[in-house]
């Protein structure tokens, strides 16, 4: 869902693309220098998807300054505009239209004062690199109006953009900005910061969800049942957290089941209905499925971290949130202070596509630093909190009744899922939702998670509706209201289980039907951007080649949301012991791509993301707690078994920007279903691919 504007009410304000529509001020959004750099603002944050340098591509472009003037400055609350969360493939279609709106009125706006100082006609400057040319030579610069307020505006909605063949800078493969800092050992990282005077702080957790202090061990700061340790150094906070952990006493705690398929189908939960129409057709034959997904966790290589520092007056947090308001939004409500007494300001930490821990850590640096005012506090995960403390992505269960009529043809639908919410970050709901919260004094258990609805492209919902044509659809969802384990978005939301069911069901109906599974689907499918790379990415893979007899080829497509960019993906799979993923060839129609090549790394981060949810990840418990809390209780896709990928990127420089990050995840998960399935002829409905749940 497109949060970034939920909220804000009727609104007649002349449009205005993207976030800019909230955020009107061209100030806001850049800034000129009089030593010619440009600087721009962005609300969306660097997460490791090089979302900066396409926002700074779009920046050179339309000011028509080189790529390496522009300068892009950290997210801080209060000084950025607020685009709400980086999240849901998003950034370029709302911050990057937004900041290239924002350049193009400036632009104007420049070019129209230096027409009337400098008397040249409009018609008769040009723009070179910040240096505005008049038949006789320079009359202006950007760097000369530096300091002239001239952005002091609300931005025009009569600002014109370049067209697509005007366009030079975006479209190319621009290097990342961000890279050579990392790959030098810079210190870029949230867990590279040193202050001076900076202490270190560890948490003491529950030892289950649900448990409750009894006795805190002597030593310790405490608000509440929040316990934690501070020290001078990491190693002696280490110690100190062991030791406090051993002599803290803790209730019980709340229990958790362990046979999550059965719990997800009885558990409480509303009722709704997502999407129908029609009536189905006369059925002469159907079939009914039913599919299973685990809780997953991110499992970022890098731990969570944060920084705080409370003056008295004021709290400042080094974050590496994905929504710097939004998170500062739950930690004025749980510190009881108010929200302009909070400035957050993102640093770059681990990557994460989704609802990590980057907030609750947050609150835990933010906890210890009031009550050690005045001496910065970083706190920074251990892997078992990393994996079994952060919000993890919630089990699905999803049925399936599909039926063909008298001509083979698809007649009718029926899809119902089972899970709990997909959103519970902070700063949507009036409780806070961070992970100490509700041990603190006075603290709120967390609310359950919510969905967003469907038009902005929904959460356990998401692509729950198929790009296939059929006359009768029903639709229908309940979202859990027990919340045993915390549940928050994860890339892809509901999609990796609905596409995976979508384009399962359709190969079955195929071989009802004894047609070609991609003949079968384009033959239903109405949506010729979705044919045309189901069709290339079968082209690719060579579809059709003779396999050994333990291997497939299987094909996936999908809309993501089904109103973003489509993706189809052929996976090959070699079946031994365990199931191994050997290519993946995808192919992708994005509308206009900014960065070529940090789009196509973002679909290979997609589909291999994908390969180790298929065949590796699952959170478990043990009754009482979750145990998937180390790399061996949840392993994770290794560098030996990533496939080959190869992207084809369908050029269409027209077409209005959709995202790449999470395109490919889904479609992979189900091409390597449709691969295990040529393979060894069993149709997969429990993830992940396992031995164990290939013979369920």
């Amino acid at each position: 869902m497109n949060l970034a504007f939920a909220g804000a009410g009727p609104d007649d304000r002349p449009k205005l693309p993207g976030s800019l529509h909230v955020n009107r001020r061209l100030d806001t959004w850049l800034t000129f220098h009089a030593d010619g750099r440009v600087a721009i603002h962005p609300g969306k944050v660097e997460l490791g998807q090089g979302i900066l340098t396409a926002l700074a591509q779009i920046a050179a472009e339309e000011l028509d300054v080189a790529l390496e003037r522009i300068l892009v400055t950290p997210t801080i609350t209060g000084v950025s505009p607020n685009e709400a969360v980086t999240s849901g493939s998003l950034s370029v279609q709302e911050g990057g239209m937004a900041l290239r709106h924002a350049c193009a009125d400036a632009r104007a706006l420049c070019l129209s004062v230096v027409s009337q100082a400098s008397g040249v006609p409009l018609d008769a400057l040009r723009l070179e690199n910040g240096v505005f040319l008049g038949p006789d030579g320079p009359v202006g610069s950007y760097a000369a109006l530096a300091g002239r307020d001239l952005l002091d505006a609300e931005a025009s909605p009569d600002a014109r953009p370049k067209p697509p063949a005007a366009r030079r800078v975006t479209g190319t493969s621009a290097p990342r900005l961000d890279l050579p800092a990392k790959i030098f050992g810079e210190a870029r990282f949230i867990h590279d910061l040193r202050f001076a005077g900076l202490r270190h702080a560890r948490m003491i957790r529950p030892p289950a969800p649900g448990a409750r202090l009894l006795e805190a061990p002597p030593g310790v700061l405490r608000d509440g049942d929040v316990l934690a340790v501070v020290a001078e150094t990491e190693a002696e906070a280490e110690n100190l957290a062991e030791r406090a952990a051993r002599a803290a006493r803790w209730s019980a705690g709340a229990g958790l089941p362990q046979d999550w398929p059965s719990w997800l189908a009885t558990a409480r939960g509303e009722d709704s209905v997502v999407a129908e129409h029609g009536a189905p057709a006369p059925v002469t034959r159907s079939i009914t499925r039913r599919f299973f997904r685990p809780f997953l966790a991110h499992g970022s290589i890098g731990t969570c971290c944060a920084i705080a520092h409370f003056d008295g007056a004021v709290m400042r947090v080094w974050s590496h949130t994905q929504g710097p308001y939004n998170l500062r939004a739950d930690l004025a409500i749980a510190l009881g202070l108010p929200a302009e007494r909070i400035i957050v300001e993102h640093v770059e930490g681990a990557g994460c596509y989704g609802h990590n821990g980057a907030d609750d850590v947050a609150l835990d640096a933010a906890i210890c630093a009031r009550l050690c005012p005045g001496a910065p506090i970083r706190v920074l995960w251990s892997r078992a909190e990393e994996l079994a403390e952060a919000p993890l992505s919630p089990a699905m269960l999803v049925e399936v009744e599909a039926g063909l009529d008298a001509a083979n043809t698809l007649a009718s639908w029926r899809v119902h899922v089972r899970s709990n919410g997909h959103s519970g970050r902070p700063g949507r709901v009036k409780t806070p939702v961070l992970l100490a919260a509700p041990l603190m004094e006075g603290g709120q258990p967390i609310p359950p998670a919510i969905n967003p609805p469907l038009a902005g492209g929904g959460g356990a919902q998401r692509n729950m509706v198929p790009l296939y044509r059929v006359p009768g659809l029903s639709a229908t969802m309940t979202r859990l209201t027990e919340m045993p384990i915390r549940s928050s978005a994860l890339r892809g939301l509901g999609a990796l289980i609905h596409v995976w069911a979508i384009e399962s069901v359709m190969e079955e109906l195929a071989a009802l039907a004894g047609e070609d599974a991609i003949a079968f689907r384009l033959r239903h499918c109405d949506d010729e951007r979705a044919a045309h790379v189901l069709r290339e990415a079968a082209r690719m893979a060579g579809r059709g080649r003779a396999l050994p007899e333990n291997e497939g080829l299987g094909i996936a497509v999908a809309r993501y949301k089904n109103t973003g960019a489509w993706c189809a993906v052929a996976a090959h799979v070699r079946a031994e012991e365990r199931v191994r993923c050997l290519s993946l060839h995808i192919a992708a129609d994005m509308g206009e791509v900014i960065n070529p090549d940090g789009a196509i790394n973002q679909l290979e981060g997609g589909a291999i993301h994908g390969v180790s949810v298929a065949l590796h990840e699952a959170a478990t418990t043990d009754g009482t707690r979750i145990t998937s809390d180390s790399w061996d209780a949840y392993p994770v896709l290794r560098f030996r078994d990533v496939p080959r990928v190869q992207v084809n990127l369908i050029a269409r420089p027209e077409a209005p920007p959709l995202g790449a990050g999470e395109a490919s995840m889904a479609p992979s998960i189900a091409a390597i279903a449709s691969a295990i399935h040529q393979a060894l002829g069993v149709r997969p409905s429990h993830l992940p691919f396992t031995p164990e749940n290939l013979t369920r």
